[in-house]
């Protein structure tokens, strides 16, 4: 099993910049990341995926420029930095886990998942 918990969620203006923060606990071994966002109204969407090692990553085209995902696997750590915000960056961010090591964009794929963390950009 593994457990996840999301941290840096906050109020914050346009413009401005975040970085989102991801502990993992329990098997953490050979486990891939992603982060996904669910605005109000709105589905469950991809924003970034990390493989387990760190080596490679993907992102939803829209994230691609002002969304980087890392990770401190000697921390147990995952982040997510977001430049630019936008209003419409306003949602819960969730980081989730999946047992291979592989990048995935969909939410089916990740078998763990943290509670969320919420993120409001005022213009």
């Amino acid at each position: 099993q593994v457990q996840l918990e999301e941290n840096g969620g906050r109020l914050v203006q346009a413009g401005g910049s975040l970085r989102l923060s991801c502990a993992l606990s329990g098997r953490t071994f050979s486990i891939a990341m992603g982060w996904f966002r669910q605005a109000p109204g709105k589905e469950r969407e991809f924003v970034a995926s990390i493989t387990a090692n760190g080596a490679s990553t993907h992102y939803h085209d829209s994230a691609k420029g002002r969304f980087t995902i890392s990770r401190d696997n000697e921390k147990n750590m995952v982040f997510l930095q977001i430049n630019g915000l936008k209003v419409e960056d306003t949602a819960v961010y969730y980081c989730a886990g999946r047992t291979s090591g592989m990048v995935s964009s969909y939410a089916t794929d990740y078998t763990y998942w943290g509670q969320g963390t919420q993120v409001t950009v005022s213009s």
